[in-house]
C-alpha cells in the first residue's frame, strides 16, 4: 500500500508522452460522455470498491434518468484494480487513452490513489477520488480532486476523542507499516494527541495482511495503555481486534474510516463490540438527503449503504454539476469547475472544495453497538 515512489515517477514520464498523444483530442464528442473509475472490486479491500462503485452507479443512473447532462447520458466505464498495486496505472492508462474518458472517479485507497493520480494530471483529465484522505492525493497536481476530509483532520478528531470522551492519558499506537493512509493517520493523530498532554504508552507497526498481532499487542498490554489506536484496515482490525480480546487486553480499540466494513462485524463479532471509529456520514442522520439516498440504495442493492458508497454516490454528482456548470468536458474548463465547487449539498453533508482541492467538512464518530455502527457524534471541521 505504499506508494512506491520510484514507480510514480516512471508512470509520470509515459503519462506525460500520453498527455502529448492527446493534446488535441476533444472528449465526449460521441453520443455518452465518458466517464471512468477504477475501484478495488475483489482483493484484500473489495468491500471499499464495491460500496463506492455501487454508490457511483446509483447516482450516474439517477442523473441519466433525469435526462443526463449536456443533452447526453452519462457512460460508465468501470475497472476492477483488483486491490494490486501496479494494476490503477494499467486500468488509467487505458481509460484515457483508448477509452477516452473525460474524467476519472476513484480510488478509495490513497495508495492506489496516488499511483493514479500522475497519469491523469500528465493527460489533463480531471480525477475525483471519493475517499483518499492522505494529503499527498490532491499535491500530485492541479487536476486532482477530493471529496472527502483529508487525515491530518481525522487524526485530530479522533485524538481529541481519545482525551476527551475516551479519557485516555496513555495510548498505544498500532499502524501498519505498508499502508500510507495508516501512517499518515497515526503522525496526526501522535501531533494532536501530545498537543493535548498525552503520552505514548507504546507506538508499534505491523505489515497489512499478517495473521499474527500477538506479539505487539503483549507489548501494548504491558505498557499499560488506556486506549490503542490502529489507524488501519477493516481485514486487518478484525484479527488485531479477535486477538486483543483473546490476551484480555480489556481496553478500547478505535481507528479511522478503514475499519468501515460489514466484514469487520462478521469476522470480529464480539471482539469489536464497543470500539470506535471515524468516518465520513452515517446511514442515521435524517438529513432529507441521506433519507432519500438510503431508500435508494436499499431498494436497488437490498442493503444499507455504508460512507464509501455515499461518497461514491457523492463523487458523480459533483463531476455531474461541474460539467453541467463548465458546459463542456473539455479538460481544462471542467477542471476549472470541479475545483469552484462551492457549498455543495451531498448526502455526506454540505460542503466546499478548498485551494488545495480538498473537502472541507464534518467527520462522524461510530460506536460499534449490538453488533451494528452505531452513530455517536458530529466533529465539524
Amino acid at each position: 500500500m505504499n506508494p512506491r515512489l520510484p514507480l510514480i515517477s516512471a508512470i509520470a514520464g509515459s503519462a506525460a508522452l500520453l498527455a502529448l498523444g492527446l493534446s488535441g483530442c476533444k472528449s465526449g464528442g460521441g453520443d455518452t460522455i465518458k466517464v471512468g473509475e477504477f475501484a478495488s472490486l475483489t482483493g484484500k479491500e473489495a468491500t471499499f470498491g464495491t460500496s463506492s462503485h455501487e454508490g457511483t452507479l446509483l447516482a450516474i443512473e439517477e442523473i441519466n434518468a433525469k435526462g443526463g447532462v449536456l443533452g447526453k447520458k452519462i457512460e460508465l466505464l468501470t475497472e476492477d484494480n483488483q486491490s494490486k498495486a501496479g494494476e490503477p496505472a494499467n486500468i488509467v492508462n487505458k481509460l484515457i487513452s483508448r477509452d477516452g474518458v473525460v474524467a476519472i472517479l476513484g480510488e478509495v485507497a490513497s495508495s492506489r490513489s496516488l499511483e493514479a493520480a500522475p497519469i491523469a494530471q500528465a493527460a489533463g483529465i480531471p480525477m475525483i477520488s471519493p475517499a483518499s484522505t492522505n494529503p499527498k492525493v490532491t499535491e500530485v497536481g492541479d487536476y486532482i480532486f477530493r471529496i472527502c476530509f483529508i487525515d491530518p483532520f481525522q487524526g485530530t478528531v479522533m485524538a481529541n476523542f481519545a482525551t476527551k470522551t475516551l479519557k485516555a492519558g496513555k495510548v498505544a499506537i498500532l499502524t501498519d507499516a505498508k499502508s500510507d493512509y495508516s501512517k499518515g493517520l497515526a503522525k496526526y493523530f501522535k501531533e494532536q494527541f501530545a498537543k493535548n498532554g498525552g503520552t505514548l504508552a507504546s507506538e508499534l507497526d505491523y505489515n497489512g495482511g499478517d495473521k499474527d498481532f500477538k506479539a505487539q499487542l503483549t507489548t501494548i498490554k504491558g505498557a499499560g495503555a488506556d486506549a490503542v489506536f490502529v489507524p488501519g484496515y477493516y481485514n486487518d482490525v478484525a484479527l488485531i481486534a479477535i486477538q486483543a480480546k483473546e490476551l484480555g487486553l480489556g481496553v478500547p480499540l478505535f481507528g479511522g474510516d478503514g475499519w468501515e466494513s460489514e466484514n469487520l462485524l462478521q469476522v470480529g463479532k464480539d471482539a469489536v463490540e464497543g470500539n470506535y471509529f471515524s468516518t465520513h456520514c452515517s446511514p442515521e442522520d435524517a438529513s432529507p438527503k441521506m433519507t432519500a439516498f438510503v431508500a435508494a440504495y436499499k431498494a436497488k442493492y437490498n442493503k444499507t449503504p455504508d460512507a464509501m458508497a455515499a461518497l461514491g454516490y457523492d463523487s458523480a454528482y459533483v463531476l455531474a454539476d461541474a460539467i453541467q456548470r463548465a458546459g463542456t468536458t473539455e479538460g481544462a474548463k471542467l477542471r476549472d469547475a470541479i475545483a469552484a465547487t462551492k457549498d455543495f449539498e451531498g448526502v455526506t453533508g454540505k460542503f466546499s472544495l478548498d485551494a488545495k482541492r480538498d473537502a472541507v467538512k464534518s467527520a462522524a464518530i461510530l460506536q460499534i453497538k449490538d453488533g451494528k455502527f452505531r452513530f455517536l457524534e458530529t466533529i465539524a471541521p
